[in-house]
């Protein structure tokens, strides 16, 4: 092992100073930097502060013995991974087999020979070293898959999002647009056929019994009046259904492959119609009110369906968020709304702000919102992948920027930043 390789210091638990003279001359001329500490409570006192690369550790000593020193190390969560040496001259199975059960990885024996004692270092300090760089790339590898996850999820949510919305748009696209282009002509036939009844009823003022009865049983200046709004609530309801079908086939454009200029406001008002059913009040709370202060944006040069899917993610956790205050019956007499307001700020970048009046998220939580399959929600309510979604489509897709300010009891805001 190299002399300089190790930039951490050892610890020396011992209160006998020929003990520590043995163990002081033989690390140190190896170029080993080390600490001492003469009892139990000073060693975990000094490794709480500044954790060592390595412990060498008596077991017989005043106060609490190496044993009990040991325990404590290893239940406490900022030293239990500092590696143990036990130096004593209990040699018996008992004591050797009680360190080892207590979390030790090794002994050795007083008195002391400088190269066994310099060899054991050695070996541990290698082992912590290769155990820590084998646990930085597995971290670093399960994150790495993780994303890769999160990508190809995202990607087939995607496409299969868009193809169900574009599939469900083309097919209500064809009916609504014969129920709306034969409104008109309909329109014009029963005014014709309106004036028609009036006229015979101008030109044959006492028509027969059998017709009057008729006209009576039908109630027929009723059905001339009531058909007219019959027919404005035909037009009204295909005018809303051909609107629907706009906003899916904005939502869900293909263009995966290559940013185009879009409209991010379309974008927006897309998004909130195809939520509209669950904006709306229900049997457990009034509606949420969605408050729009949209501001002047230009074109901006963006993936527009990816773009669409981060304010469907970000709007319907806004959603949730409002539905769990309530059921916990923290909003009572608060109308639950939703903000979203647009500029662009001093740097030319396109700022969305897309805010709740809920419960807000605490610090400790608000920290992991965008970590891959982390999700606040109940068991079967979430995935945890939305906004890791949202997350990767802003930062990574347009190299901009999400953040979120929440505290508890004031709501969620969720900010995004896109260059232009």
């Amino acid at each position: 092992m190299n002399k300089t390789a190790n930039t951490g210091f050892i610890l020396i638990v011992d209160d006998n100073p020929t003990n520590l003279s043995v163990l002081y001359e033989a690390l140190n001329s190896e170029g080993f930097r080390f600490r001492v500490a003469v009892d139990g409570e000073s060693a975990i006192a000094q490794a709480e502060r500044n954790q060592p690369e390595l412990i060498l550790l008596d077991v017989q000593m005043p106060g609490i013995d190496g044993f009990e020193t040991c325990r404590r190390l290893k239940a406490n969560p900022v030293t239990q991974n500092i590696p143990i040496i036990f130096t004593t001259a209990l040699a018996d199975t008992d004591s050797k087999t009680k360190g080892f059960s207590l979390g030790a990885v090794d002994y050795i024996p007083k008195p002391f020979a400088q190269e066994e004692v310099i060899a054991r270092v050695r070996v541990h300090l290698q082992l912590k070293q290769l155990t820590e760089s084998l646990e930085q790339k597995v971290s670093d590898r399960t994150k790495a898959l993780q994303q890769a996850q999160v990508k190809l999820v995202q990607q087939e949510k995607l496409s299969t999002l868009g193809e169900l919305i574009a599939g469900i748009g083309h097919e209500i696209n064809n009916p609504i647009n014969f129920i709306s282009s034969n409104i008109p002509p309909l329109e014009e036939y029963i005014a014709a056929i309106t004036q028609l009844l009036l006229l015979y009823k101008q030109e044959y003022p006492n028509p027969t019994a059998k017709i009057t009865t008729v006209i009576d049983d039908l109630d027929l200046n009723f059905i001339l009046e009531d058909m007219g709004k019959i027919l404005n609530s035909l037009e009204l309801g295909s005018q809303r259904i051909m609107k629907l079908s706009n906003s899916l086939r904005n939502f869900c454009r293909s263009d995966s492959d290559a940013k185009i200029s879009a409209d991010l406001h379309q974008g927006l008002d897309s998004t909130l119609m195809i939520l509209q059913h669950r904006l709306k009040a229900n049997s457990d709370r009034p509606a949420i009110e969605v408050i729009k202060s949209y501001g002047a944006l230009p074109q901006v040069n963006c993936y527009l369906g990816q773009m669409n899917q981060v304010f469907m993610n970000i709007l319907a956790n806004a959603i949730d968020a409002l539905d769990e205050a309530i059921i916990q019956g923290k909003m009572s007499n608060i109308v639950p709304q939703i903000k979203i307001s647009t500029e662009i700020d001093s740097q030319q970048l396109v700022v969305i702000r897309i805010s709740d009046n809920g419960i807000g998220v605490p610090e400790r939580l608000k920290k992991r919102l965008f970590e891959p399959l982390f999700t606040t929600k109940n068991v079967g309510k979430g995935t945890g992948l939305g906004l890791s979604i949202a997350y990767d489509i802003v930062v990574e897709k347009h190299k901009g920027g999400l953040e979120v300010n929440s505290q508890p009891g004031m709501g969620t805001e969720f900010i995004i930043k896109i260059p232009t």
